[in-house]
C-alpha cells in the first residue's frame, strides 16, 4: 500500500526544522555510508551522529506519535531515526530498493523495514527536477508533494529521485518496522479502520454495527500481529 500522508509537520514545524538544517554540516553520501547502493546517490546527507539530525529526528518522530492516518496505515512497532537528505545541481539518485534490516550504528537497535517513508521539506515550487518515482505491481508513481507531507510505500518497492536542476530538494527518509509485517494485510487494516471511523461518525460509536466492526478489526489486529 503506498500513501501520501498530509501535514505530518505545520508549516511553522517546517520552518523550525529548515532552520536547523540549513546550518548544520552536510557530508556527501560516501562519508556516511558504506552500503551496496551508494554508488548510485550522489546527494548529501546528515551524518548519523549530527546533533541537528537527532533534534530534527526527534521532532519528526514526535509528529509521528500524534498523526492518526500514520499510526492505521503503518501501525508502527519500531521507527529508525529519521535521516535527512538534500539534492542539488545534478545530484539525485538512481534506482534502488531499502535493504531490509537497518541497523543503528554503535547500539543493539535494529528495524525489519517493512514500510519506507520520504517526508518532503522543500514546496515543491522551490525547486525543479528532484521527483520520487516508486514501482509497485500497478506501475511507476510519482510523488512531489508539499513541505510538511509525507509519502509512506513498502519497502520492498524500487524507486528513485531525478536530479535536482534548479533550487534545493530537502526531504527525510526514514523506515518502519510494522507489527503486521504483510503489506496486503495491513492495506485491509487500513481501510476497515477508515470505514469504522466513518461509520462511527455517521451512526455514533455504539451503533450494532460500528460495535461489531470495531471488533472484527481489533480480532484480525489480534490475529496478525507478529505474523
Amino acid at each position: 500500500m503506498m500513501m501520501h500522508i498530509r501535514q505530518v509537520l505545520t508549516r511553522e514545524q517546517v520552518a523550525q526544522c529548515r532552520d536547523a538544517l540549513d546550518t548544520a554540516p552536510w557530508v556527501g553520501i560516501d562519508a556516511t555510508t558504506g552500503a551496496p547502493s551508494s554508488h548510485a546517490m550522489r546527494n548529501q546527507q546528515l551524518p548519523e551522529d549530527s546533533p541537528v539530525a537527532r533534534a530534527v529526528g526527534d521532532a519528526i518522530q514526535d509528529a509521528l506519535a500524534r498523526n492518526a492516518a500514520f499510526f492505521s496505515a503503518a501501525l508502527p512497532l519500531k521507527v529508525f531515526p529519521p535521516r535527512f537528505h538534500r539534492d542539488a545541481g545534478d545530484d539525485g539518485f538512481g534506482a534502488q530498493v531499502d535493504h531490509a534490516i537497518r541497523m543503528l550504528r554503535g547500539t543493539g537497535f535494529q528495524v525489519r523495514c517493512d514500510l519506507s517513508a520520504t517526508l518532503f521539506l522543500a514546496d515543491p515550487d522551490s525547486y525543479d527536477g528532484g521527483e520520487l518515482y516508486i514501482e509497485d505491481t500497478y506501475g511507476t508513481h510519482r510523488a512531489k508533494l508539499p513541505a510538511g507531507d509525507m509519502m509512506l510505500y513498502p519497502a520492498s518497492s524500487p524507486y528513485r529521485v531525478t536530479p535536482v536542476t534548479r533550487g534545493l530538494r530537502v526531504a527525510s527518509c526514514f523506515w518502519i518496522q510494522s507489527m503486521v509485517r504483510d503489506d496486503t494485510e495491513r492495506a485491509l487494516l487500513y481501510q476497515l479502520d477508515n470505514d469504522v471511523q466513518r461509520l462511527g461518525a455517521e451512526r455514533g460509536t455504539n451503533d450494532a454495527a460500528v460495535v461489531s466492526l470495531t471488533g472484527l478489526y481489533h480480532n484480525l489486529l489480534r490475529h496478525w500481529v507478529g505474523s
